[in-house]
């Protein structure tokens, strides 16, 4: 990890905010509202998104106490240049009062903390796992004051990791089936609110036993971006 912040992850020791993924604007054409601080939806030229171009849709959101921009925004960082984002992005937005359950589970972020937060997202949008539904957490919990651990992305590539990590415990404390085990705990998608907890408290103390080691930032963010990144693999 320290070699990773002192090479490739370099850019990213005061921050996470110069993060960015390629998106193809005028993929995303016909999706409203489109946030401001996006490229215009036209052209096919691949455009840079970054966490921070986010992170102020987000601030946006916070200021005028809406959200639905800073789902948009996240769900395109989140799906970069694939084909199918848009599609995906449009059946979630048309069915109901996206606006209203966002605003919910924010209101409950900031009194109750990020498991409430992502309790009432559980299943609360049709087609919105939460793969997508903590990046838009996250970014949320950048522009809003909220008790306890600060929300971070769960996906299936930081499941992976710690499936991976998981077993090697089970093996070295010499459980039965170890893998079986990280298997249930750390499957693919469908995270229990209990199991986000778990994830956010290990980030925590992780990040206090890295900062206390190395240089590293007292920011569990950029655990997630480097375990995102394949820096580690247990």
């Amino acid at each position: 990890m320290g070699a990773w912040l002192a090479g490739d992850g370099a850019p990213y020791a005061d921050g996470t905010g110069a993060h960015a993924v390629r998106y193809i604007p005028g993929a995303w054409a016909g999706i409203r509202p489109w946030p401001s601080g996006l490229a215009e939806q036209v052209g096919h030229e691949p455009t840079l998104l970054s966490r921070a171009q986010v992170l102020a849709v987000a601030r946006t959101g916070a200021a005028t106490a809406t959200w639905t921009e800073t789902l948009i925004a996240s769900y395109v960082w989140g799906q970069g240049d694939n084909g199918y984002g848009a599609h995906r992005l449009g059946e979630i937005l048309r069915p109901g009062p996206v606006e209203t359950v966002l605003a919910q589970a924010i209101a409950l972020l900031a009194t109750d903390g990020a498991v409430a937060g992502y309790r009432s997202l559980s299943g609360a949008i049709a087609g919105l796992g939460p793969a997508f539904f903590t990046k838009f957490l996250y970014f949320a919990g950048g522009a809003v004051d909220a008790p306890g651990p600060c929300p971070l992305i769960l996906d299936q590539r930081i499941a992976r990791v710690l499936r991976a990590y998981t077993t090697r415990l089970g093996e070295e404390i010499g459980l039965e089936e170890p893998a079986k085990l990280a298997a249930w705990l750390w499957s693919d998608g469908g995270w229990t609110p209990h199991r986000y907890d778990v994830y956010l408290r290990w980030a925590r103390g992780v990040t206090d036993q890295l900062a206390g080691s190395t240089r590293w930032p007292l920011a569990p963010d950029l655990l997630e971006l480097a375990l995102f990144s394949g820096v580690w693999t247990p």
